[in-house]
């Protein structure tokens, strides 16, 4: 976890720096020591008011939060707060489409065409358990492993859809009707 501190109209104390970070890497224990996450903290103050403002991004992660205070250290307690339970909601969403997607299977079946030559065609089956995902979430997917098409669980509609790369360079997208 890299931690990145801006202070803006103010000079921080030693102290301060060290509760701040202490602090912030608390929220490590939902990830691991090893994550690749980037933690940008931006302390600010404005005549009486103090401003506590942290962005967390990560794989597959993007959380904000703000809070002000009266006292520099409250508003960085009540952002750590705030961040705690966005990073639990977080982990519980992630927990909750790990366990839909244990329970979805599908079946794909291939066979030989017919009028083909013996021994021609893809004969076989492949049985994988698609991953819930956005529409979004499939392209980037299907780009980063370079294939043809991806095979996917819709979250939004909850049904198996695909996703292809048409020849023209843009995507198209079959999603059957039940």
């Amino acid at each position: 976890m890299n931690i990145a501190f801006t202070f803006k109209n103010f000079e921080a104390s030693e102290h301060l720096k060290k509760y701040a970070r202490r602090r912030m890497e608390k929220m490590g224990r939902f990830f691991g020591k090893s994550s690749g996450l980037e933690v940008g903290v931006v302390l600010t103050v404005d005549k009486f008011r103090n401003r506590c403002e942290v962005t967390v991004v990560g794989e597959g992660l993007h959380l904000n939060a703000s809070e002000q205070s009266g006292d520099m250290y409250a508003a960085i307690d009540l952002v750590h707060d705030k961040l705690e339970s966005q990073i639990k909601k977080h982990v519980a969403r992630l927990k909750e489409q790990r366990r839909e997607a244990r329970n979805a299977s599908v079946d794909v079946f291939t066979y030989n065409l017919e009028g083909e030559a013996e021994g021609e065609g893809v004969v076989g089956t492949n049985r994988f358990n698609p991953k819930p995902m956005h529409l979004e979430e499939a392209i980037m997917q299907l780009d980063s492993i370079g294939s043809d098409f991806l095979v996917f669980l819709n979250a939004e509609s909850e049904r198996v859809n695909v996703v292809y790369r048409r020849r023209n360079g843009a995507y198209g997208l079959i999603d059957p009707i039940v």
